[in-house]
């Protein structure tokens, strides 16, 4: 979708939630990546790959002049042959660090697997931002939500060309108000529950 299209998806949405809703979730994701300096991964299900958004969110990288916002795309099947671009496995979820910004996109509900190694990133310090249905476990870990729930008036794909385009906007991310302070409160909570690193 160009931007005369997303442009025109706008105007047809105005007044309703969705402008809102995909903005403050793109503020977020370009906060997070810009404050940190990078490092965003992008995965879906083992169904659902977000190969579009990927390739929107380097194409935003570039127009907008912000480097940050270029994903790596982290992929189930992934094999070594693959071109390098597509050759990340979920292994790479596991080496996810402070400073790094993980979105999950899915359609519906991930499965448990998927879910233990977001868990296990956002205990090793990432942001998690989930775009997809709203419901299971996956909210509940992820710092930013923008639930698109089965029968919505917009479809996952569409609102991925919102997001990706509103990421990709001169703007400062919206402020959190008194999520930031929850967010904080668990972080700590996780850093002083998490056991100590191993000693070799």
């Amino acid at each position: 979708m160009d931007a005369v299209r997303v442009a025109l998806l706008r105007e047809v949405l105005a007044g309703t939630e969705w402008l809102g809703s995909t903005r403050r979730f793109a503020g977020a994701l370009r906060g997070s990546v810009v404050s940190h300096g990078g490092g965003l991964l992008l995965v879906g299900t083992s169904e659902y790959e977000p190969w579009h958004l990927a390739a929107h969110l380097v194409d935003e990288a570039a127009w907008s002049g912000t480097p940050e916002l270029a994903p790596t795309l982290v992929r189930h099947d992934a094999r070594p042959s693959d071109p390098a671009h597509l050759a990340v496995g979920l292994g790479r979820l596991e080496a996810a660090r402070r400073g790094e910004t993980l979105l999950v996109v899915a359609p519906t509900t991930p499965a448990a697997p998927l879910v233990e190694r977001v868990s296990d990133a956002r205990r090793a310090g990432a942001t998690v931002l989930a775009l997809g249905p709203g419901q299971g476990e996956l909210p509940s870990l992820a710092h930013e939500v923008l639930a698109v729930p089965d029968g919505s008036e917009l479809d996952l794909d569409t609102v991925q060309h919102l997001v990706g385009a509103a990421a990709g906007e001169n703007a400062l991310p919206a402020p959190r108000g008194r999520r930031r302070l929850r967010d904080r409160v668990a972080r700590l909570a996780e850093h002083l529950t998490a056991p100590p690193p191993a000693r070799w």
